[in-house]
């Protein structure tokens, strides 16, 4: 489902225009972002939760001379399922 999709979805089921379910949408994903960059979690009870992980530093191999190169460490975006939303999962075969 892409954005649009998701969009006019939620705007079907809730009445609001496009347009004003397209700002709602932009500033969850503004604030939820804000939140995962300052380092805290957000967490949607039963959903999931949104959170930074730590990348550990590793060695790597460079494409073209395959040499061995470190990749540094890095703070990463990450989205855990909450419960409900895992069965909700199981409960539907995909494919």
């Amino acid at each position: 489902m892409k954005r649009a999709e998701l969009v006019a979805e939620v705007a079907d089921r809730t009445g609001m225009t496009k347009k004003n379910t397209d700002e709602v949408l932009e500033c969850i994903l503004q604030v939820i972002g804000d939140a995962l960059a300052q380092g805290e979690s957000v967490q949607f009870q039963g959903f999931g939760t949104f959170e930074v992980r730590e990348r550990a530093p590793r060695t790597g191999r460079h494409p073209v001379t395959g040499e061995p190169i470190i990749i540094p460490p890095a703070h990463i975006p990450a989205f855990k399922a909450g419960k409900i939303l895992k069965e909700k999962v199981e409960q539907h075969e995909i494919g």
